[in-house]
């Protein structure tokens, strides 16, 4: 792996690694297994983004979310969307005051560092676009009047894939804005006897602060100096071509089955999670294969696919794999 670090960033304070393993460690003492949800959202945090998480009710990605925000020493909110939630129900409105009569800003739940918005596609499309603000613009508006949010503020989403009944796809736009797109999975069959171990002998350990939030904001500084060399550079450039022009790389039989290809910010976060990635590995260089962990992440809910490869039952996930297999290191 040598070649990969022709460049380097320099060497990453020992300090910072143990507080990113501490902040692993804890999580996992609260959650059983679930490695691949945690590093994500730690990339996620690290990078100053945002992820939805997708996965059947039952796979404790609420408890996750939740145990990260004590770890980290941050402010946590759950919102759980519903079609008849009003965007002034998550940001905030003004309220008046008979005591000095006039307006005060009463502030919402989005103003909080980490938001778990739960079932987030069964909110109407004025809610969205109030998240939408905020996770772009990291601010709110109410009465006229642009109010900042805490920073480190991050959103994680959660979808139910089973029921569809009562939900409004998300835009475009709006998935465009979530760093990646995380498929929670059952749990190994070892992993079930614990969480059935803990449950019957009532055992739900609470989880402790290991860092603060100005560490957050250090770690996510360190994160920036991780390198990330012209090979690897040019291996993201072509992952994202090759979602809009298959057959440049011998991949013509996909052409049919993708309407879009995903966006230069696909090619960004790809770029800045395989920083983040590496680091929580305890490296200061970046890999290949750190970016094969993470493309299908990022890829996944920025493709849009045509008729054509629905009626195939073919998937997302599946044209990312055979983009990775087809398109080689420079």
């Amino acid at each position: 792996m040598a070649q990969y670090a022709e460049q380097p960033g320099g060497d990453v304070p020992a300090h910072r690694l143990q507080q990113v393993e501490a902040v692993r460690t804890e999580i996992a003492r609260v959650i059983v297994g679930q490695t691949d949800l945690i590093d994500r959202l730690l990339v996620a945090l690290l990078t100053n983004n945002h992820a939805l998480i997708e996965g059947v009710p039952g796979l404790a990605k609420t408890l996750t979310v939740s145990t990260l925000a004590h770890a980290i020493e941050c402010s946590f909110a759950r919102i759980q969307f519903t079609p008849d939630l009003l965007p002034a129900d998550i940001t905030g409105t003004l309220v008046f005051s008979p005591q000095d009569g006039d307006f005060h800003t009463r502030r919402g739940p989005l103003f909080a560092n980490v938001i778990l918005a739960d079932e987030i596609n069964r909110a109407p499309a004025k809610v969205q676009s109030a998240l939408l603000e905020a996770m772009q613009e990291r601010t709110v508006t109410i009465g006229g009047e642009s109010l900042p949010l805490p920073d480190p503020f991050l959103v994680l989403a959660t979808q139910n894939p089973i029921e569809q009944e009562g939900t409004y796809p998300l835009p475009e736009a709006q998935l465009d804005r979530f760093m990646l797109k995380i498929i929670v999975d059952y749990p190994e069959r070892a992993e079930e006897r614990t969480i059935l171990q803990r449950a019957l002998d009532d055992e739900m350990p609470p989880a402790h602060a290991v860092v603060t939030t100005a560490d957050v904001l250090a770690l996510r500084e360190a994160v920036r100096h991780v390198d990330v060399n012209e090979r690897l550079r040019e291996y993201v450039v072509r992952l994202v071509e090759a979602t809009r022009d298959p057959a440049r790389y011998g991949l013509a039989d996909l052409a049919p089955m993708i309407e879009f290809g995903v966006s230069p910010r696909a090619s960004i976060f790809l770029a800045r999670g395989v920083q983040a990635y590496a680091f929580i590995h305890g490296r200061t260089y970046a890999t290949p294969e750190d970016v094969k962990a993470l493309a299908p992440d990022v890829l996944r809910h920025r493709l849009v696919l045509t008729y054509e490869a629905e009626a195939r039952s073919l998937t997302a996930d599946a044209v990312v794999t055979r983009i990775l297999e087809g398109v080689g290191l420079p």
